[in-house]
Order: C-alpha cells, then structure tokens, then sequence
C-alpha cells in the first residue's frame, strides 16, 4: 500500500504578512548577546523603568481580593468609568462607559477595529511613517493600505492635500499616531483641525488616533482629535497602559469609539480573547483614579526622556551625514541616514538601503536599531532613548564609529 506524506501549508494570509521589523531586530540583537557580545539595544519600544509601585500594589490586591475569574468582554464596568473620566479630565473627550471597550493592549484594540470596520477592497489611509503594524493589520482585514509619505523636512507631518487626494469612494479610514511612533512627532493643534475640516466632508470615513504616548509629551498640551466637535462620532481615540506607566507586560489597551463601533469590536473580542486579564485590569482602576499618583509617575519619567532626548540629539549630531530633528513626544529619534547608502563596508558590502545599514550597525557596532523601510520612510532608521544615558552615550559613540568605516 502506497503511503501518502501529507502536505501542510499556511494559509495564504500568514504567508502575505510581513514580520514585525520591531521585533524581529529585537530577536537577533538578544541572539547576538547569546553568543557573549555586549549588544545595547536601542530598538524596542518599551520603558526602562519599573511600574510604579502603587499599581504594582493594587495588583496584588486584587489578588488577596480574589479577582481571578473571567472578566466582561469589554472589561469591568469601574475600569470602563475610570477611562470616562480621565478621558473627560485629562483629554476633554466627552463619552460613556458604552464607548469603551478594553483590550489585551493598545495593538489589540487596533486590529479589532480594523477588523470591525475594512471588507476585503477597501481602503485605509496610513500617515507615514507608521507604525510597522499598522499596514499588516489592514492588510489583514483584507484592504489596502494607502500610504501618505513625508519626510524629516516637515518633520514628519504629511500634507494634509496628499490625504485629500488618496480619499476615494473606498476609504473606510485614516490612520496615525500622535506622538508618532517611530518619530516623536506631535502633530499640532492646527494640524489636527485641518485635517478634521477634510476628514468631515467624507462621513463615511473614520480617524484612528493612536494616542498611547500621551504621557511622554515634551509641550505640556496634549490634543486628541475626538475633541474636535465636527468629527468626533468619526475618532475612534485608542490608547493603554504600556508606555505612560511602564506597564507593557500587563497588556491593557483601550478604545473609545461610537457605540455602534464598541458593539462590534465587543462581538469580535468575544469569539476571539474574551476580557483581558483580570489582574492588570484592576491594577488600571487605581491607576488611572489616583489622579496624584498618576501626574508624580508620569512627570518624572517625561523629565527623564527629556533629558534623554536632548542627550541623544546632541550626540548624533556630532555623526557626519546623519540629519536628525527634534521631537515633541514618545521616546524615539528617527534621523535621515540616506547619505550612507551607496558606500561600503570595510569587507566589500555595499550598503543599499536603511535595512542594511542597521545590519551593519548591530553586527559592527553591536547597537540594535530599526530600519525606517518598516515604518514607510525608508531613509531612515529609527532609534529609542528608552535607555540609560550611559548606554545612549556609548551607543552613539558606537554607531559614529561604525559608520566612519564605510566608503
């Protein structure tokens, strides 16, 4: 009898979908350390400090206290009024607990959004550059990504007529981050306004403002787009825990969206994950209701990654070739290294593009980075100061070293 050998293969949309860049430079500069190299990584993003420790406290108190059960769907009724009302004081954002909808981080409630509003040939707009996962996940749901490129010369502030002109009968939504990851941009007041006058023209089109570094604002004035009164039943405002309370393991993110819009992304979160972990949900109460607490954490790491940036910008400066501007929030600079592409290293190896130069970078200087191509800016390469200004100061003294070997 003839045996058979079965034959397996992912589906397709696995095999469409890229790696993130983030997390895959991560794994190879912990592969590297393995092998007994010093490696500074410089290419996660995710806070070097601890979690403060009153939520830390309030966890294990909702352990003695016996939160161990499932959780609702779309998270426990105190937490869902806790983020009304730090929406109301700290963003101006007017909504109720049905507008909520909590998720196993800030990623997940960005996919189940997608997921909620794209059918196979739509259309979602993506201001570049991006955050790596925000084409896979359209690409996911399958749509299309459109993509608005600008560049370090407006820092980093696309064209509000370039997003005018890729609106079609398709789109289904737009996309960004403010402040941006990879490039700290905060996009201005003025600017959010604008694009609002265009987004209300279209009301079949919704904004995705991703505003989970709104802690780690160097102007002291955060604006969220669903303050702006003639668009906001079009935001869907999609923040977390992880990067303004160092809280990226406990996994809670967050949405607030038009009750039509929670509906659905509750269905999809119910036959997918269910409610996130009970623990760090009501570690987040406290978090967000201890309002001293809050404002004593959050400014004292901003004040760190103020002098952090300033540190790092002084010092990349100083590296010939590399343009480097200066951002208003999150923990990442995003410097111009094109003047680099083209040259070799001292082995032969042309250096075609960013991805290569972060290669060489890791593997020379033993310095993780990540190439822009990830984020839709492929002349640059993004770097975090999520790191101590020892270890910021030697990398960049790395990373100039390095790159004065190409030719």
């Amino acid at each position: 009898m003839e045996t058979v050998t079965p034959s397996f293969e992912l589906s397709d949309r696995i095999t469409r979908m890229a790696e993130s860049a983030t997390l895959a430079m991560t794994q190879k500069a912990r592969e590297l350390a393995g092998e007994g190299n010093d490696v500074i990584s410089l290419s996660v993003g995710e806070p070097d400090f601890d979690t403060p420790q009153y939520v830390k406290d309030a966890a294990k108190k909702a352990i003695d206290e016996g939160w161990s059960s499932y959780s609702p769907v779309p998270g426990y009724p105190e937490l869902k009024k806790a983020i009304v009302s730090k929406l109301k004081r700290d963003n101006g954002i007017e909504c109720g607990p049905e507008n909520i909808v909590v998720s196993t981080g800030a990623k997940h409630s960005l996919a189940n959004v997608i997921l909620a509003l794209a059918n196979p040939g739509d259309e979602v707009i993506i201001l570049a550059p991006y955050w790596v996962s925000y084409s896979e996940m359209v690409k996911l749901a399958g749509a299309t990504p459109i993509i608005i490129e600008s560049s370090i010369d407006t820092d980093f502030i696309p064209a509000i007529e370039k997003i005018e002109a890729a609106i079609t009968s398709k789109t289904k939504a737009i996309m960004f981050s403010s402040p941006s990851n990879p490039t700290g941009t905060l996009y201005p007041k003025e600017y959010l306004e604008d694009l609002a006058a265009l987004v209300s023209k279209h009301p079949n089109v919704m904004i995705l403002a991703d505003e989970i570094y709104e802690y780690i604002n160097y102007t002291g004035q955060h604006h969220s787009m669903a303050t702006i009164e003639d668009v906001k039943n079009q935001v869907v405002t999609v923040n977390g825990m992880s990067k303004g309370f160092a809280m990226t393991g406990w996994r809670v993110g967050y949405i607030c969206a038009p009750a039509w819009l929670a509906k659905g992304v509750t269905k999809i979160q119910g036959q997918m994950t269910s409610g996130t972990c009970s623990i760090a949900q009501r570690a987040s109460i406290t978090a967000y209701e201890d309002v001293d607490s809050l404002k004593a954490c959050t400014e004292e790491m901003k004040k760190a990654y103020l002098r952090r940036r300033d540190l790092i910008i002084s010092l990349v400066k100083e590296i010939p070739g590399v343009i480097v501007n200066v951002p208003q929030g999150a923990f990442y600079i995003f410097p111009d290294v094109s003047s680099y592409f083209g040259k070799t290293t001292p082995e032969g190896t042309e250096i075609k593009d960013a991805s290569d130069l972060a290669m060489f970078i890791l593997m020379d200087a033993h310095v993780a980075t990540v190439t822009g191509d990830a984020f839709g800016s492929p002349n640059n390469i993004r770097i975090s100061y999520a790191a101590s200004d020892e270890k910021i100061t030697e990398a960049v003294a790395r990373i100039k070293a390095c790159l004065a070997k190409l030719s």
